[in-house]
């Protein structure tokens, strides 16, 4: 089924497939079968057993497809095993993949560079824990170009100054927004403040907070202080954040095009909030997927509701829409020996899905035969 709703649209995609990733996990309210297992749950819910779902959505944030796999499965295996399911079912030779830092490790950039032909990709990186990256991309002393100016109103896009860096053969993206920088550093000094006065009441508990702990060193046998040092280092990632591609995109349009993930993230909310797809409470492996797929089919039909809204011109917010046509009702009823059908009164949000899907509303009330 997939694969004959991919078909429908592909007129709309560029010869280069742009496609963004990202998983999440979803909890079982009971034993969820095979496929329920314990691992690490995004819903802060480690006392539940869950799968751990992917979304693959296209450049027009649309949903192509979802996978599945067990609770258990790590986010970095599951990003190669999804491309080549791609490239089988929708017959798609190259394609670049867009996904955040959790996705990948090193073998998996060698296993999409080792495909044949090579498979594109934009992929957030880990400014910490990378030596190359910390060291050599966060030094370079390549000059910003600015893509996005400061904000003269709430409603402009965030700021965004932009370098390329490139490490022998590895080309780097690295990304600067003022704003957040400006945020990180407040929120930083207002943490090591109120870490400083707990600390001279001899308050040991805040230790075990992770943003406290990270501005501590231990002194003595049981003393611990403020670590300038780890302060300084912690400066250097502000308002930061670094991209690894192999694509032949100019920077500016791998920064762009990141930053656009956030149209699968916010698919995936969708899915736990609004659509329910959470919690499971099937326990067969069938039942189980076929929960979670008439989840992305109800994605798919939103999204288009929503695409042919905004071609019409018609603005309306979805929880309404919702609403609306929830409450679109019709009822028979019996009057002097005559049968009758009475609709309910219409929403302006209902009747404004109606007409963008050139849908015609039944007339309020309709004798039958």
């Amino acid at each position: 089924m997939e694969e004959a709703l991919f078909d429908r649209r592909r007129d709309l995609f560029s010869e280069v497939e742009l496609v963004f990733f990202d998983t999440t996990s979803l909890y079982f309210e009971g034993q969820g079968g095979e496929i329920g297992q314990r691992g690490h749950n995004k819903d802060h819910r480690p006392d539940l057993k869950q799968m751990v779902v992917g979304m693959a959505v296209d450049v027009e944030g649309c949903p192509i497809c979802c996978e599945m796999w067990p609770g258990n499965t790590a986010d970095v295996t599951t990003l190669v095993p999804i491309v080549k399911r791609m490239r089988e079912r929708f017959r798609l030779r190259e394609i670049t993949v867009v996904a955040d830092r959790g996705m990948v490790s090193q073998k998996t950039l060698e296993a999409l560079e080792g495909s044949d032909p090579p498979v594109g990709y934009i992929i957030g990186v880990r400014m910490r824990r990378q030596k190359e990256v910390n060291l050599s991309v966060l030094g370079s002393q390549n000059p910003w170009f600015e893509s996005v100016p400061e904000r003269s109103n709430a409603k402009d896009p965030a700021p965004l100054k932009i370098k390329e860096v490139w490490v022998e053969n590895r080309r780097y993206v690295v990304c600067l927004n003022e704003e957040e920088r400006r945020k990180d550093a407040h929120d930083r000094e207002a943490i090591v403040a109120h870490l400083k006065e707990q600390l001279r009441q001899g308050d040991k508990s805040l230790v075990g907070n992770k943003g406290y702990r990270r501005y501590l060193k231990v002194q003595g046998d049981d003393h611990f202080a403020i670590d300038e040092k780890q302060i300084k280092i912690e400066a250097r990632y502000d308002g930061l954040w670094v991209l690894r591609t192999n694509t032949v995109y100019n920077a500016e349009t791998v920064a762009h095009v990141y930053k656009a993930l956030w149209t699968v993230e916010d698919i995936i909310r969708t899915a736990k909030s609004i659509i329910d797809t959470r919690p499971i409470y099937h326990r067969c492996n069938e039942t189980i997927r076929g929960h979670v797929f008439c989840s992305f089919l109800a994605l798919l039909l939103k999204t288009e509701l929503e695409r042919r809204m905004k071609f019409a011109d018609l603005k309306c917010e979805w929880a309404q829409v919702i609403r609306g046509l929830e409450a679109l009702q019709q009822v028979e009823a019996s009057f002097q020996d005559k049968r009758f059908v009475l609709r309910s009164q219409l929403t302006s949000e209902a009747s404004a899905a109606l007409r963008a899907t050139g849908v015609a509303a039944p007339p309020t009330l309709r004798e039958l035969p």
